[in-house]
């Protein structure tokens, strides 16, 4: 009789080659390894084959970087998606494609359930499971590292009577995953956050002590609020994060430490490496002060927070999510043009900007000669503005009697003590 199929989430790392063989004697069922390319650096087909010798009935490897940053970077990024002001949530962004492209899979193999290697102490689990719950909840969810709880010790011995190849058996002192987007360093001395990260959590940015003395400037051309040249030569997507993350990890640019509220209810010291979305962040942002209304900069904050959030928690596949976009897509119609940035030492400064579409026009902003700013309205304008609060003054707070003094706040109680 025919055993039923489940598609595993694959990295070929220890976890994940024990969770081969467990989940055959535990789940009683075969399992269909699942790898993709976001750009973390690794040889999938090399992955795809160690799946198939750990024990997978079959496993399936995938190019999925365009998908990745057509689809959940550059959206991210017209968003103005950093979780908490800091996090460009590269992890995060990665794990609704992947669970996406999980379904897919266990569809066309006929697969009952599915699973992946998340502990149950981080925010992964949620992105998984929940995105699963979402597109597939005919859909077992399998997550064998959150149901055993074995020490590593353990987990290496049971590879070892199983016959499941293990490349090291020392463990790297911090666990790290990456993409495109980004890196994520934590575990360790990192753990402790008064403690500086050691240099070698550091693998995309030198040392801003060791950058180039000599800065080196950048323009970075969008359009309509996605990325398209770096210093006027057009590439696509996986060549311009490239060449971003190399220029501004050479000048130091892109670290982050950050104590993070995790969704499961706990803060933790994260390190992140980011050159390329640090870098674009700023660049977009800056062109969108330049082509945006007040308005519409000030509403899009909430935005940002709210789709940061969003990727964050593990509710890409929301209708929140679309109704979000929706606004994003209208707010960035306009937001196009270059920006030029400064790297030096760790930093990253905007020097110049230009756009066919500003709103900053040199004709009501100059205060020399061609000046087109009517100034004689100002008179009438600040009278308007402030009407409110002068009537009130008259008729409340400078009233005869009111009690009411008008001067600067005090965080002194009206008693003069001093205490809170």
């Amino acid at each position: 009789m025919a055993r039923d199929k489940i598609v595993l989430a694959y990295s070929g790392g220890l976890d994940t080659s024990v969770a081969v063989k467990w989940i055959n004697e535990t789940y009683n069922m075969d399992v269909i390894a699942y790898t993709c390319d976001l750009g973390q650096g690794q040889d999938i087909q090399a992955i795809r084959d160690k799946a198939l010798r750990t024990g997978a009935i079959d496993a399936v490897a995938e190019d999925a970087r365009n998908l990745f940053i057509d689809y959940f970077c550059w959206p991210s990024l017209m968003a103005g998606a950093l979780y908490e002001g800091k996090y460009p949530l590269a992890t995060a962004l990665g794990r609704p494609l992947i669970a996406q492209l999980m379904v897919r899979v266990a569809r066309e193999h006929g697969a009952v359930a599915v699973a992946h290697g998340c502990t149950g102490k981080g925010n992964d689990q949620v992105r998984f499971d929940v995105t699963f719950q979402t597109l597939a909840p005919d859909l077992k969810i399998v997550a064998p590292v959150r149901e055993w709880k074995w020490t590593r010790t353990q987990e290496l011995e049971y590879a070892a009577s199983h016959g499941i190849e293990v490349e090291a058996t020392k463990k790297s002192i911090y666990s790290t995953d990456q993409n495109l987007w980004g890196r994520s360093i934590e575990a360790g001395i990192l753990e402790d956050p008064w403690v500086e990260p050691p240099a070698d959590a550091f693998q995309w940015t030198t040392d801003p002590r060791e950058a180039p003395d000599e800065p080196e400037e950048v323009e970075i051309t969008f359009d309509r609020g996605r990325p398209s040249a770096i210093n006027g030569r057009e590439m696509d997507g996986i060549e311009l994060i490239d060449a971003a993350n190399k220029v501004a990890g050479r000048h130091g640019v892109g670290r982050i430490d950050h104590i993070e509220n995790r969704l499961v209810g706990i803060k933790s010291r994260e390190i992140y490496e980011a050159p390329a979305a640090v870098l674009l962040h700023q660049a977009h942002r800056e062109l969108e002060f330049l082509t945006l209304s007040k308005e519409s900069i000030r509403f899009k904050e909430n935005v940002s927070q709210t789709y940061a959030d969003l990727i964050y928690n593990g509710l890409w596949f929301s209708q929140l999510h679309q109704d979000l976009m929706a606004f994003t897509v209208s707010n960035q119609q306009y937001v196009s043009g270059t920006v030029r940035l400064k790297l030096y030492k760790g930093s990253a400064m905007v020097v110049g900007r230009k756009s066919e579409n500003s709103l900053y026009r040199h004709e009501l902003a100059t205060y020399e000669e061609g000046d087109q700013y009517d100034s004689t309205a100002a008179m009438g304008f600040i009278k308007i503005h402030g009407l409110g609060q002068t009537t009130q003054a008259k008729h409340q707070l400078l009233k005869p009697g009111s009690g009411t003094r008008l001067e600067l706040p005090s965080i002194i109680p009206p008693d003069g003590s001093k205490k809170p």
